[in-house]
């Protein structure tokens, strides 16, 4: 359980989620990305999220800023609470604290991809009515997950490792949950 817990931690190292936007002028292996932390967002290069949000200025879209998340402020408490209440399960060794860290962490990923769903929908729909390029109807969301095209672009999005290390710490955990059972005694 404890091991499950601090696997949360590689979420400070590593993104948990990436974007890569794939075109005709962009050859093969030099497409745009965006990588998503927990406290920040920046380009799989480091000129890739200036260049698109160069791009973006001509559909409409808002800037990607660090300062207009407000969810990378405090996802790294949240982790950090998992963190510690995952330890203080561990310590404790009660069995039905492992479910309930697990229920909490699963409420916190799906509330976490709802979020970024709606952070997604935002950029590609609300949309300056004064933008260079505007095509009736359309939007520019990417997918949450999975691929799909946007106008000339191919855009892809997809967990990252920090999100393995959220898989890991809760397969971990249940494994904790299994290797917990009382063995049926026979009379």
């Amino acid at each position: 359980m404890a091991l499950g817990a601090l696997c949360l931690l590689g979420l400070f190292a590593f993104p948990m989620w990436s974007i890569s936007l794939e075109a005709p002028q962009y050859p093969k292996g030099s497409e745009l990305g965006i990588l998503i932390h927990i406290n920040k967002v920046e380009g799989t290069r480091p000129n890739d999220l200036d260049n698109i949000n160069n791009l973006n200025h001509y559909i409409g879209m808002k800037r990607i800023e660090q300062d207009a998340i407000p969810e990378l402020k405090y996802m790294p408490i949240i982790v950090l609470v998992l963190v510690g209440l995952g330890l203080l399960v561990a310590s404790v060794g009660k069995r039905w604290m492992i479910i309930v860290w697990l229920a909490l962490l699963t409420m916190a990923g799906a509330l976490g991809l709802y979020d970024f769903w709606l952070w997604e929908y935002d950029y590609g729909h609300n949309l300056d009515p004064h933008a260079i390029i505007k095509i009736e109807g359309m939007s520019y969301q990417p997918p949450l997950i999975g691929t799909q095209q946007l106008l000339n672009f191919s855009a892809s999005s997809w967990p990252s490792l920090g999100f393995g290390f959220i898989a890991l710490g809760a397969l971990l955990a249940g494994l904790a949950w299994w290797l917990s059972r009382q063995p049926k005694t026979t009379h």
